[in-house]
């Protein structure tokens, strides 16, 4: 399997001496940094990860939607019921092009990781795909024949959203929860953005305030033979996107919302995703597959010293 990292630097200005775990955990390296004194409150975050795990997991044969997709009916829990409303909203807001009923492509179809799988467009033209094909309540849930769930475009926002709830109630605002791509600073953190075309970093910021949500989304290591066969399905095409090389999302909002629409904007033609952007209160860095960067004025609102690697290839516009 295939691991995606995306933010390979993450460092805490605080002067605090930290404890840093990491776990394979949905799907990817879950690191959880806090102070030395709060070692319970850290083991505590890696439980509250593996219930979330045990409710959105298409791999693990326990998992609300593992069953759901197997067995076209499921009783869920509360963690399943609120993910699968969210989704629902994130499908509204984005118009359909965050639809979590991809899975018959990205689940039902394609193989990424060791045991690889290409998919014919004629396969993919005739997997069903939409949201009215799925049907939920708070108690159970149930798919219309052929389709198939896939919560992986909000599952790990939606984890860091469950840990660091805990955490607050912990009084704890010191450390940084993250998922790959999606991260929340307690505190001051600088970041570095992983270079999409090689290796190295491509950008480096430092969050403006603490409690800031960072979600990076793009074409890394997840796709087969090449990058036009790629994980980000665009529901509506049922084609993998070939806009994007890399969608970072920073906010003061929740990680499962940044998570979801980093998403959909990856799926979008550019100027539909700047336009959907924009009428978002996010800052966003995006890179096209042609090296351009186009950053909202909103960026500024929750980072600091942002600097690019120098490098002719890449323009710059802002929005």
């Amino acid at each position: 399997m295939k691991v995606l990292l995306l933010l390979v630097l993450v460092s805490s200005l605080s002067m605090a001496e930290m404890l840093e775990r990491t776990q394979m955990l949905m799907g990817t390296f879950a690191t959880i940094t806090l102070p030395q004194e709060s070692r319970k409150e850290q083991q505590k975050s890696f439980e509250i990860l593996r219930s979330v795990e045990r409710s959105l997991s298409s791999y693990d044969p326990e998992a609300d939607v593992y069953r759901l997709n197997h067995e076209r009916e499921a009783s869920i829990t509360v963690y399943s019921y609120e993910a699968f409303l969210l989704s629902q909203r994130y499908y509204q807001e984005s118009a359909g092009y965050f639809d979590i009923t991809i899975g018959s492509i990205t689940k039902g179809l394609y193989r990424f990781g060791e045991e690889e799988r290409s998919v014919s467009r004629d396969e993919r033209q005739k997997a069903k795909v939409g949201f009215d094909g799925m049907h939920f309540n708070a108690k159970k849930a149930s798919l219309e024949s052929g389709v198939t769930i896939d919560l992986g475009g909000m599952g790990k926002g939606f984890g860091v959203d469950k840990v660091v709830a805990y955490l607050k109630i912990q009084n704890i605002t010191q450390g940084r929860v993250a998922l790959s791509g999606d991260i929340r600073c307690l505190d001051i953190c600088k970041m570095a953005i992983q270079n999409p075309f090689g290796e190295g970093e491509i950008a480096t910021f430092t969050t403006k305030e603490a409690n800031t949500a960072i979600s990076t989304s793009g074409n890394y290591r997840r796709y087969i033979k090449d990058k036009s066969q790629n994980h980000l399905i665009d529901p509506k095409r049922k084609h993998a996107q070939q806009v994007f090389a890399s969608i970072t999302l920073v906010s003061h909002g929740a990680n499962s919302d940044i998570d979801a629409y980093a998403t959909a904007a990856s799926v979008m033609p550019l100027e539909k995703a700047i336009s959907f952007l924009d009428g978002l209160d996010v800052g966003y860095l995006l890179i096209t597959n042609g090296g351009e960067q186009y950053i909202n004025d909103s960026l500024e609102n929750f980072v600091d010293v942002l600097k690019f690697r120098s490098n002719p290839k890449f323009t710059c516009e802002t929005h």
